[in-house]
């Protein structure tokens, strides 16, 4: 449950940092600043691929060890830490 909790906190600031990202790029859109809008939203692009990484882990394997299930990549049939 921990490891889930830190993953959600995580994507929080993900996501805020995405519609912060997301603004000031349109901003300098309407001022005509291409440039600076082209480089701002390439560290838009890797804040929203790091919340699509976040998601995957979560969902593959964070929140089913966390739910006492089978994680996606655990052939062994059991969660990480089940006896």
């Amino acid at each position: 449950m921990l490891d889930a909790a830190l993953i959600a906190a995580a994507q929080k600031v993900e996501h805020y940092e995405i519609a912060a990202y997301g603004t000031l790029c349109a901003m300098l859109k309407a001022m005509g600043e291409t440039k600076a809008a082209e480089l701002l939203g390439q560290t838009l692009q890797e804040e929203k691929d790091t919340d699509e990484l976040l998601t995957g882990l979560a969902e593959r394997e964070v929140n089913p060890a966390a739910m006492g299930k089978k994680a996606a990549n655990d052939p062994s049939g059991r969660s990480r830490g089940a006896a």
